[in-house]
């Protein structure tokens, strides 16, 4: 099958690749750009652990095709961090709070937290629960997860305590 050249911006930094049109971006990062924190769990859209942002969207990158990113920007889990090594407010809560344990579904976690967290306006419990609601994790029971995303909401002046019922 014939490769379509393609440019990709992915955290800051240009790629130039060439895949083939069925490609996922999920995949074209991990193999063409050697970014290898975007997980493929289940290829179907359903886990979210290959979550990125695509122009500032959270989207799933084994549901987009790689072509599609041509000329775009993304950031993936690698881009969070610092260029020195720092780690951001919402890696170093997930650190913190034990926001994590096998790791498999955390790339894609803490790009869907970084995303809503970019969002106007503040965050609250139940947009915090139905947002994070869309990604899968079979270790963690969420509760640490939870937390992590409400530490870093509150140490980002993001966080909108909801009056009691």
């Amino acid at each position: 099958m014939s490769k379509t050249p393609i440019r990709l911006t992915v955290n800051g930094l240009p790629h130039e690749v060439a895949v083939e049109p069925r490609r996922t971006l999920a995949d074209a990062l991990r193999d063409d750009c050697g970014l290898t924190g975007t997980h493929l769990g289940c290829e179907h859209g359903v886990c979210g652990a290959c979550t990125v942002l695509l122009d500032g969207e959270a989207v799933r990158a084994c549901l987009h095709f790689a072509v599609q990113a041509d000329s775009r920007a993304i950031r993936t889990v690698e881009g969070l961090a610092a260029p020195d090594g720092t780690l951001n407010p919402l890696q170093r809560a997930f650190w913190e709070n034990h926001g994590l344990q096998c790791g498999f579904c955390t790339p894609g976690f803490l790009m869907l937290a970084t995303w809503m967290l970019e969002q106007p306006g503040p965050v609250d419990e139940a947009r915090l629960r139905h947002v994070l609601s869309s990604n899968l994790c079979r270790c963690t029971g969420y509760q640490n997860i939870l937390t992590a995303v409400r530490a870093a909401a509150q140490e980002l002046g993001k966080w909108a305590e909801t009056a009691p019922a």
